[in-house]
């Protein structure tokens, strides 16, 4: 199967790049980056195409010719919103997702939906209050709009994913990918990380089942039409919290 893969720098990223280059049934992986992606540089597999994709807001036929025949997306293109501006967080965040779907309907046929996973986030919701964060008000926003499409275009069978605390320090293949924190980051997130670990499992996203379990929704694995404690519907468009990645993946759930 032809899946496409954005963000493939970062840290959710990387951890799917190596879930899709490990499963035997990616026929071919398509890339979209801003940048060359040192790990598909050193791995040297021939099912991976990066595609250098410098505007995000559009997908000319050059780069769609490329794209055929791929029948899921996982989308985990992000920033976090301490690095940049408002306007260029939900650029980033929602135009840029919003305009990938749109794009991406014409790889769907009949018969052959597409499945585009969108990387959200724990703590992003539909219903903001008064002091939601930024990320929280944006990513639930995206949710939303990504939900239209997929009502208006029941083949392109969009869905979201909100991974919690993302844990890459298990796993071995990315380790020397992964994005370089700021310095404050390095010093608190592990002392975060272990407590989450060990007393609030349903929270906690290793990488490397987080990238298996993304790769797989692409691909169409969990077809998913009804809400659950932790599976939020808006329409036929689902939002799994962490706890649900971890009981459809087969994790402990707490």
């Amino acid at each position: 199967m032809h899946l496409i893969l954005t963000g493939a720098t970062g840290l959710v990223g990387s951890g799917v790049l190596d879930a899709m280059i490990k499963m035997k049934d990616v026929t071919k992986i398509s890339i979209l980056s801003r940048r060359p992606v040192p790990m598909a540089e050193d791995v040297k597999d021939p099912r991976i195409n990066v595609i250098i994709h410098k505007d995000f807001t559009k997908y000319d036929s050059a780069v769609l010719n490329q794209l055929k025949g791929a029948r899921g997306c996982v989308w985990a293109l992000g920033i976090s919103q301490t690095q940049v501006s408002k306007e260029d967080y939900v650029k980033i965040t929602k135009d840029y997702a919003v305009a990938a779907t749109q794009a991406f309907q014409e790889l769907a046929h009949e018969n052959e939906p597409f499945n585009f996973v969108y990387v959200s986030g724990g703590g992003a919701t539909t219903e903001p209050g008064r002091f939601s964060a930024l990320y929280s008000r944006v990513k639930g926003e995206t949710e939303i709009a990504l939900a239209a499409l997929r009502k208006q275009n029941p083949l392109m069978h969009a869905s979201s994913v909100r991974p919690a605390a993302v844990d890459g320090t298990a796993h071995e293949a990315i380790q020397k990918y992964i994005p370089t924190a700021p310095l404050a980051y390095r010093f608190f997130v592990p002392l975060l990380l272990t407590p989450i670990r060990v007393g609030l499992p349903s929270m906690h996203a290793p990488t490397a089942e987080l990238g298996r379990f993304l790769t797989e929704m692409a691909m169409g694995k969990y077809p998913i039409t009804s809400p659950a404690q932790d599976i939020q519907m808006i329409g036929d468009f689902p939002i799994l919290e962490n706890a649900a990645f971890r009981r459809l993946g087969g994790m402990k759930r707490n």
